[in-house]
């Protein structure tokens, strides 16, 4: 895709800045960083060029049109309903406008009308007893991703680790996601590089996010 140079020092600056973290995070894969690198525009509301040349680096990065749809309908738990839809309207403008390739429809089951939730007894529990209402909203939340399969375990966990560190909710959906990625396999240096990644979003974000991080690895080991 060719754009228009709209600053040249600010694109050498870009420009270097993903020659490092391409250098320095070979943990993720491409797949992964396409992934992490769309969760942040949702999260941001970067729908425009940053939106853009995500979607196209995406795609040849194996991402499928049916991959992207489920990454928006997972990360609405977490970025908001509104943002993550905001997202979907832009990138149906973009298939058109690029004529990328089109989903097939392939999606999950829903089971909005179902009982109960894939979180942790534990923790549901305890959101029950802060306040009823909320643990029914985040049981139907779970429930209905609940029987996602286009998009690993590890990646979603990834994905939602990347919106505690761009949100700052480094508390008890951090410590639970950091759980689940450990839980798909993920190594502790696995985890660092997400949060070192999360750093092109914001760097004093990120930076607290590896304090708390290694505070939660001491404790798991």
């Amino acid at each position: 895709m060719h754009t228009q140079v709209m600053d040249a020092t600010f694109d050498e600056m870009s420009a270097a800045t993903d020659s490092l973290l391409q250098a320095e995070i070979t943990e993720l894969t491409a797949r992964e960083q396409a992934l992490l690198n769309l969760t942040a525009d949702v999260c941001r509301q970067t729908l425009g060029l940053p939106f853009t040349r995500h979607v196209l680096a995406a795609l040849d990065s194996g991402v499928s049109a049916d991959d992207l749809r489920e990454l928006l309908r997972f990360v609405a738990y977490d970025s908001g309903y509104p943002a993550a839809q905001s997202a979907l309207a832009r990138l149906v403008e973009l298939e058109r406008e690029h004529d990328l390739p089109r989903p097939t429809g392939q999606a999950h089951e829903v089971n909005a009308a179902g009982s109960g939730s894939p979180l942790p007894e534990r923790m549901r529990q305890e959101v029950a007893a802060l306040d009823a209402p909320f643990a029914r909203y985040m049981d139907l939340q779970s429930r209905m991703r609940a029987n996602m399969r286009l998009l690993s375990v590890r990646e979603r966990a990834f994905i939602t680790m990347t919106v505690d560190v761009l949100y700052q909710t480094l508390e008890e959906s951090f410590r639970a996601h950091v759980g689940r990625a450990l839980g798909a396999g993920a190594t502790p240096e696995d985890l660092r590089a997400v949060v070192r990644f999360s750093a092109r979003f914001g760097m004093t974000t990120a930076w607290r996010a590896l304090h708390v991080l290694d505070d939660l690895l001491a404790g798991a080991a």
